[in-house]
């Protein structure tokens, strides 16, 4: 079980962006709907929150108010293996979606995600600064991240 997972505060569109989300991970599922009662702040029997599971982690899409936005200060962060499942996330997820620099995009409903290849990290990390350097300057001028270049880059090619 997991003792903690992220809560996302929507705007009344909580059950539309977990069926999204849901629809756009393999494997994926909607594991409860809770209600509103009599007594909680929304209409009784309307939508008040989703969990739901992306890649085993389990998340909650609360239907909140106005009140407050996503920001890049938190974003949910895809590691993905190949060029193909980066295309994919950032091709399902753009849909209606923003994007931003360096493989961060703004979904249709505020959410902040990175979509970026798991091996980047090391690349950056590495001990060779000439190579961790060259991967950084090449990765910021990139929109969505191109796995073969920064690869390419990395190698000095």
């Amino acid at each position: 079980m997991d003792k903690i997972s992220p809560c996302l505060w929507f705007k009344g569109n909580a059950e539309e962006a977990a069926n999204f989300y849901v629809a756009t991970f393999k494997g994926a599922r909607i594991t409860e709907v809770m209600r509103h009662t009599e007594a909680s702040p929304g209409p009784a029997g309307s939508v008040l929150a989703v969990l739901f599971e992306l890649e085993g982690e389990a998340f909650m899409a609360l239907n909140g108010n106005s009140q407050f936005d996503f920001t890049p200060a938190v974003s949910m962060f895809i590691k993905c293996d190949t060029q193909e499942e980066i295309d994919y996330y950032w091709d399902k997820l753009m849909d209606g979606g923003k994007s931003m620099a360096c493989g961060w995009l703004t979904d249709r409903f505020g959410v902040v995600w990175q979509v970026a290849p798991r091996r980047l990290l090391k690349m950056l990390q590495d001990p060779d600064a000439e190579k961790a350097n060259r991967t950084m300057r090449a990765m910021m001028d990139m929109i969505k991240l191109d796995f073969v270049e920064l690869e390419r880059v990395y190698n000095g090619a």
